[in-house]
């Protein structure tokens, strides 16, 4: 074979490829023809779900969550978690209808708070529980909440480990020094004094600065005296 021939054999073997390719396109068209416009009704599917479904949910969803923080404002439990029977649902009804919403997320969080107000403490735990976020305020607040409910049923042990939690969620000035001081005082309770040193000896380490670090001392002399 002559060097002049290669490129002639090699343009014969590309002309052969793309007549196969092309059999294969007609062979399969409908196929992939199908194939393009289910990916683009999924692509519209999406966008028009997103703006005939769950935008003008979420706003319905906000609506309702705003009704209710006025009555939870208003120390108005019952109707916040009911509703008034007109134009409120209550939070227990926005998280059945609105659940997968922002606002339903966050009723879950005032309904745990408002059981928490009325002393319906597994209630309380269950919604709060069911809440998530991961933001530095509103989660440790939220994880702290549940450690409250624990300490109130009884449960001390359970709820020095959410206090704890909530410390580690939030490690700042602001948040971490409240759940440990709570931890703390929790441990005092349960005669564990060991673990209240150690949890205001934290206080004071990492957070002196704070309002829980300006008297922590007088806690950890109290908690090594009976220790």
């Amino acid at each position: 074979m002559s060097e002049l021939q290669k490129p002639v054999d090699a343009l014969d073997e590309v002309n052969e490829a793309l007549s196969k390719t092309e059999q294969v396109i007609e062979k399969y068209q409908k196929q992939i023809l199908f194939a393009v416009v289910a990916a683009i009704l999924v692509v519209s599917g999406i966008f028009a779900l997103r703006s005939y479904y769950f935008i003008p949910k979420e706003a319905k969803a906000q609506d309702e969550l705003f009704k209710g923080e006025y009555y939870f404002q208003d120390d108005n439990y019952d109707v916040a978690l009911s509703g008034n029977g007109g134009d409120f649902i209550g939070f227990e009804a926005i998280i059945d209808q609105y659940g997968s919403t922002k606002a339903g997320n966050l009723a879950k969080a005032y309904a745990g708070l408002s059981y928490m107000q009325k002393g319906e403490y597994e209630k309380a735990i269950n919604h709060l529980k069911s809440f998530s976020a991961n933001d530095m305020l509103i989660s440790p607040a939220i994880i702290g909440a549940i450690g409250d409910a624990y300490v109130n049923m009884g449960n001390t042990k359970e709820g020095i480990s959410y206090f704890e939690k909530a410390a580690n969620k939030g490690s700042n000035d602001l948040i971490a020094p409240i759940y440990l001081k709570k931890a703390g005082i929790a441990y005092e309770s349960i005669n564990d004094y060991k673990g209240a040193v150690k949890a205001y000896q934290t206080i004071k380490d990492k957070y002196p600065n704070s309002a829980e670090g300006r008297d922590i001392e007088k806690y950890i002399d109290r908690a090594k005296s009976n220790n």
